[in-house]
């Protein structure tokens, strides 16, 4: 598949809202076959693209995160692919995945914490890195300032979001 040139490279991203629409928009471009690896750290904004994509591919939802069924499918709507929504977060390895026994072919597959697992499964795939910003803002926070909880700091702390097409 060619991969629009405007979603490759790096971008930042600062609401919920334009996660979602970056999802829609890559959601729009995938077609049966596509994997998706997503890789960031807990609360980057993997689940909320995930479910950006599926309202792009037009899949019936709604996409929560598979953390304890490792596997979720939600079947189009619009006559288009299932998307195959992944969590490896609990695979010990690659065997582990290819477990789930997942009709790569014929669904698009977004793999969560998929990186060194879930490429794999395709020749070529969607590499979507995302960076949440950790330990607070600011240079209140510079010399350890931790009177406020990160948690709080980085709920709405803008993401930078990397996409490439690999290998």
């Amino acid at each position: 598949m060619t991969v629009p040139a405007e979603l490759l490279g790096t971008r930042e991203v600062t609401t919920a809202a334009d996660m979602d629409g970056l999802g829609r928009a890559i959601g729009a471009a995938l077609e049966p076959g596509d994997v998706v690896v997503l890789n960031g750290p807990l609360g980057a904004g993997k689940t909320t693209l995930t479910r950006g994509i599926g309202a792009g591919l037009g899949i019936r939802g709604p996409v929560q995160s598979p953390t304890f069924v490792l596997a979720r499918t939600h079947p189009s709507l619009v006559g288009g692919p299932p998307l195959v929504h992944v969590d490896a977060y609990r695979l010990g390895s690659a065997v582990e995945l290819d477990d789930l026994d997942i009709d790569v072919d014929r669904s698009v597959v977004v793999v969560e914490w998929g990186g060194g697992m879930a490429e794999h499964l395709a020749d070529a795939w969607w590499e979507i890195d995302l960076v949440r910003q950790t330990g607070g803002r600011g240079i209140d926070t510079a010399c350890g300032d931790l009177s406020r909880a990160s948690a709080d700091l980085d709920a709405d702390a803008p993401r930078t979001v990397t996409i490439s097409r690999r290998p």
